[in-house]
């Protein structure tokens, strides 16, 4: 787990030095000049973590869980803004949530790293921050791209794009990207095959750099390094999520990147809740698969959410109920063969009156999922938000692989009881 050869920073290799070589070499600092090394980003960031030379007009930061791939958006947004190079940044994250906590408000956000006497002026009512230069960054929802259809800038910091439910939001930005001589925009993300992601990375404008979280470990809490790199290193998912390798649909995948497509659900007839229980609740154990959809009526199937977890029976099942109630679903539906009379039980422990069909598993599960994905092929199926978790999963998984992925056996009973099963007509509007 260590950092490439070459890729350190300036402080890193000064860490490496002995400990009287360190101390006298800090001694010679005065407070004035330690400030100004504490804010000093070329001093603590990796080569791979500064903007690159040359003209570009889309810097890709493509890169694992870990790396500091927030603190490298920031540090570029921070550095433009002071500096006067642009005057109008637009920061666009997948939801208004994520732009305030993660890249305003977060650990590595705007706010934390500023020195105290250049920390800009944020005004949440206005979505905006402003520098003493006169320099302002707008937040953005990526779910709201009508917002982006008016506004001009001259720089962006785009977060997490690959979990963007609305790729159009992107195509808004770059409209309104005509300040100044040279607009250009810094994309950090996890890199997930999506078709903007790759169209990205075809451009001869962009500049696409690399990164693992083993670059970073050094930075990481040991839990963080033991739950998520010691469980998935190794893994399909973990060349995806730790070592940010874009991964192509594997042979013999029932589901297909591009057959997922997004959309806003219409008057919907009936809702249905589907539920993979898992065996245990320890952290090495699968999640319970949690999967709301609804069947519109137009014919089509819609995804609505996916409320997947890690918890007790207990905690699982008050989260399925929540979601009963929250969309105004008609049942849930569980495999009778593994778990279903568990899952009848620890739900109407929470409420009495749910009602509850057990499904019976007899055929194969590649056999199951079928229809499903065949649905998903006719463009008969939506997703209402982006579902990075459960999409990794269905495209990923292939019925020889002697795996049962949570997300997608959830999703497998739903669709069925309401794409392919016949239960009554109920009307209902989707609020």
């Amino acid at each position: 787990m260590t950092a490439p050869p070459g890729n350190v920073s300036p402080a890193e290799s000064m860490s490496s030095l002995a400990a009287d070589e360190r101390k006298a070499l800090l001694e010679t600092l005065s407070e004035a000049d330690a400030e100004e090394i504490l804010h000093d980003w070329t001093f603590w960031a990796r080569p791979s973590q500064l903007p690159p030379d040359g003209t570009w007009r889309v810097w890709l930061l493509l890169a694992g869980r870990g790396f500091g791939k927030t603190r490298t958006g920031a540090e570029w947004v921070r550095a433009e803004a002071q500096s006067g190079r642009r005057g109008r940044l637009a920061l666009v994250a997948p939801t208004a949530a994520d732009a305030r906590d993660v890249m305003v408000e977060g650990e590595s956000g705007l706010l934390a790293i500023a020195p105290r006497g250049n920390r800009p002026e944020y005004e949440p009512s206005k979505r905006r921050l402003t520098w003493h230069n006169g320099a302002m960054a707008t937040l953005y929802s990526a779910d709201e791209p009508d917002r982006l259809r008016g506004p001009q800038h001259d720089g962006a910091w785009l977060d997490e794009l690959a979990a963007w439910r609305f790729p159009e939001t992107f195509d808004q930005l770059q409209f309104g990207l005509r300040l100044g001589s040279d607009p250009r925009i810094v994309v950090t993300t996890t890199p997930r095959p999506t078709q903007l992601i790759k169209q990205l990375v075809e451009r001869p404008t962009t500049f696409t750099t690399t990164g693992t979280t083993y670059e970073n470990v050094a930075n990481l809490a040991p839990a963080f390094v033991d739950s998520i790199i010691s469980r998935y290193q190794g893994t399909r998912l973990g060349l995806q999520e730790i070592e940010a390798r874009i991964l192509g649909d594997p042979d013999g995948a029932l589901w297909k990147r591009d057959w997922i497509q997004t959309a806003v659900a219409p008057d919907l007839i009936r809702v249905v809740i589907g539920i993979d229980p898992a065996g245990s609740s320890s952290e090495q154990a699968d999640e319970t698969g949690i999967i709301i959809a609804g069947k519109g009526v137009d014919g089509n199937g819609y995804v609505l959410a996916d409320r997947s977890c890690r918890l007790s029976p207990e905690g699982w099942a008050s989260r399925a109920v929540a979601g009963f109630d929250q969309f105004s679903a008609d049942r849930v539906v569980a495999e009778a063969n593994f778990g279903g009379e568990m899952v009848q039980s620890v739900l109407r422990t929470v409420r009495s009156t749910l009602p509850f069909t057990a499904v019976h598993a007899s055929r194969g599960k590649g056999i199951r999922a079928e229809p499903i994905s065949s649905l998903y092929e006719q463009k008969r199926i939506f997703h209402c938000d982006a579902f990075p978790e459960l999409e990794d999963q269905l495209c990923s998984w292939t019925p020889d692989s002697g795996k049962s992925p949570d997300r997608l056996d959830a999703l497998v009973w739903a669709l069925t009881w309401l794409m392919l099963e016949k239960p009554l007509p109920r009307f209902r509007v989707l609020a």
